[in-house]
């Protein structure tokens, strides 16, 4: 795991992973052309990033993920995903304690509070975020308790609402599979119910989604837009979603522009 910096990884690292999601497989030899490195240093590269989850490794070639595995998930539009997390970790404060739920850009925003070592604590319900970031020399983590989900690798159920009731949060960091007029939405009926229960315990709710879900459908509600105090997202996002959304609760905050 890398652990120093603010930029966690490697540009190439993450054009990488860009290359890998348009083609779901390429070879070494083929990814060592494309990016300009050796076959030695791509090997590296590869073991580095299956290692975080984030690519399989087969004799000679990378692959994606699974498509319902967190890994993957997480590594299509990496780039996006990081400029979220890394402008959402400015409004925690040193030495505070936040609740993060699972996603991509929740394990990110992980990552980074981490890597700042300015002694955070983070409370989830996301075993895949308390992995992902354990070899980090400053990570605190707390792991709430409850039934266990393979492929997302969090955990959900009541046991979770009745972990997470013994801790008082300023800040409570979710992602989310879609919006509506309504507010922001998940197709796990589960997952819902762990982050309302997650929520309760916080004085505000803080959305971390990539614009593309401004207009993308998903089976529930989680939190109507009054009940939400920000959104952060990528640079993509459309002005009039911004207005949309801003007139009924949530402040709409965007990460820098990709670099190109």
């Amino acid at each position: 795991m890398l652990t120093k910096g603010p930029d966690l990884m490697h540009p190439r690292h993450m054009k990488l992973l860009d290359l890998l999601c348009q083609n779901g497989r390429l070879a070494v030899t083929e990814l060592s052309a494309k990016l300009g490195v050796s076959e030695v240093t791509i090997r590296k590269d590869l073991n580095m990033l299956a290692h975080q989850g984030l690519l399989k490794r087969e004799h000679g070639f990378a692959c994606m993920v699974a498509s319902d595995d967190i890994g993957h998930h997480l590594s299509f539009h990496y780039e996006n995903k990081r400029r979220i997390a890394e402008r959402a970790a400015r409004c925690v404060q040193p030495g505070e304690t936040v609740m993060i739920e699972s996603g991509s850009c929740c394990t990110l925003l992980a990552e980074e509070l981490c890597a700042r070592d300015c002694h955070i604590t983070i409370i989830t319900n996301s075993a895949f975020i308390a992995s992902f970031v354990r070899k980090m020399r400053s990570a605190r983590i707390i792991l709430l308790g409850g039934s266990y989900q393979n492929e997302a690798q969090v955990m959900v159920g009541p046991l979770v609402g009745l972990c997470a009731r013994n801790f008082k949060v300023d800040k409570f960091f979710l992602g989310i599979d879609g919006m509506d007029e309504r507010g922001v939405k998940s197709s796990d009926h589960l997952r819902i119910e762990a982050a309302q229960a997650m929520a309760a315990q916080a004085r505000g709710i803080i959305v971390l989604t990539e614009s593309v879900k401004f207009h993308r459908d998903a089976s529930e509600l989680i939190f109507p837009y009054e009940n939400i105090r920000a959104i952060y997202t990528d640079a993509d996002v459309a002005d009039s979603d911004i207005e949309r959304c801003q007139a009924l609760g949530p402040e709409i905050v965007t990460a820098a522009k990709r670099r190109s």
